[in-house]
């Protein structure tokens, strides 16, 4: 088998995805739950489809997510080829720009592949948000 490279790593962390808008909020204190229930992408290294659902919670500032926007950005994942961590802290990334939340968090729970279940959780506002 051959070794992961540094480019599966970074792989999709950069891809071009659609924009998330938002709008404007009308109401402080509020917490929002998205959930994307068959979300797709792909496998880096062996281009296989992975499955899963993500989970975007947050308490918008001044700026709500605007969901048509959210699914179709969801929906292009379908044909990039990006790790399970990099999907999470890449959706994390372009949520908070384009909304700057109170706070937000991301989560990534991956479908059984074999025999093992990924569970990915990142969070806003944390250090070293920034990608390498």
């Amino acid at each position: 088998m051959n070794a992961y490279t540094a480019a599966h790593a970074r792989s999709g962390i950069r891809s071009s995805l659609p924009t998330i808008e938002a709008w404007p909020n009308q109401f402080r204190g509020t917490v929002i739950t998205i959930e994307a229930l068959e979300f797709t992408s792909v496998c880096p290294k062996t281009g296989l489809p992975d499955f899963g659902r993500i989970t975007i919670q947050y308490e918008p500032r001044n700026a709500c997510l605007e969901l048509k926007s959210l699914k179709l950005y969801l929906l292009a994942y379908r044909n990039v080829g990006i790790f399970y961590e990099n999907v999470v802290n890449r959706i994390l990334l372009d949520v908070t720009r384009a909304a700057r939340p109170a706070w937000a968090v991301v989560r990534g729970e991956f479908n059984i592949r074999g025999g093992m279940r990924a569970v990915v959780e990142a969070r806003h506002p944390r250090r070293g948000n920034r990608v390498r």
